[in-house]
């Protein structure tokens, strides 16, 4: 399972920043690494000299390079000012993504305050569509990822977090720049769960599958065995489906994903063995 687990790459998001996340992935020979760059926004504002060492350094060694967006800027902004800064934040996405060679931007459709689901979800409609169509002229991917769902009482909800909802977005955003982050502890929270998602969406537009286990009851990002995921079921189902992308794991330290990936490799193993 070596070529597998070359496959599990780690969501390093903001625990370092990107020469340092370089130079682990490279270190602990890890081919794939998803980065928030909200923390160091010279990169997001220009800082072409650092991408492009960075660039050149990444392409020497083999690392492909996912970016993420943080989902608690709302793409389902309404306001004004803030929503022309919404539209802003992606498109900086998109330009640092072409500068460093990133192979796709994580995105997210935004949150709603209940009562205003409607608006919210025409308004994170609209901006991924813009978004979308800015990628598709860039030559960068976005990738929409299920979000969580949030308890029934909490007043501020992510969209994009069951299948109706996900497939509202889907459905109408028909740029091939756009595409899915498949989060199986998100789908694992809802009604129709991961197989729900699966016999639902089109894995063909997949472009990368998030991974995390979890108790099926609220968010939890936990070490894989130590939730309700069948993953050796979950692998054996994607895998049989054609899958052949990166799977990124989303939990805990960065020493615990490292050790998650061979826990990992092995659970794959098993499922497909058995399948």
């Amino acid at each position: 399972m070596a070529d597998f687990k070359q496959r599990l790459g780690v969501d390093i998001n903001q625990k370092l920043k990107l020469e340092p996340a370089i130079a682990w992935a490279i270190a602990n020979n890890v081919s794939f690494i998803d980065v928030c760059l909200d923390t160091d926004p010279e990169l997001l504002r220009d800082g072409a000299a650092r991408a492009s060492a960075a660039r050149k350094r990444m392409e020497e060694h083999g690392i492909a390079l996912g970016l993420h967006t943080l989902s608690a800027v709302n793409t389902a902004e309404t306001s004004p000012f803030a929503a022309g800064a919404a539209d802003a934040y992606l498109e900086a996405y998109v330009r640092t993504a072409k500068r460093l060679g990133a192979q796709w931007i994580v995105a997210h459709a935004g949150y709603h305050f209940t009562s205003d689901k409607p608006e919210r979800m025409a308004a994170a409609l609209a901006r991924l569509e813009r978004a979308s169509r800015y990628a598709e002229r860039a030559g960068a991917t976005l990738l929409l990822e299920n979000l969580n769902a949030e308890p029934d009482q909490a007043e501020v909800q992510y969209l994009a977090h069951d299948l109706e909802e996900c497939r509202y977005f889907f459905s109408q955003l028909n740029s091939p720049a756009l595409r899915w982050s498949f989060t199986v502890n998100h789908a694992h929270l809802t009604a129709e769960g991961i197989g729900g998602f699966l016999d639902n969406l089109d894995l063909g537009r997949c472009g990368e599958v998030r991974i995390a286990d979890c108790r099926g009851t609220v968010e939890e990002h936990l070490f894989p065995g130590k939730g309700t995921i069948d993953f050796p079921a979950m692998f054996a189902r994607i895998e049989g489906m054609g899958y052949r992308g990166p799977y990124t794991l989303a939990f805990g330290s960065l020493d615990d994903m490292l050790a998650g990936r061979d826990t990992l490799a092995a659970m794959a193993h098993k499922g497909m063995a058995s399948s």
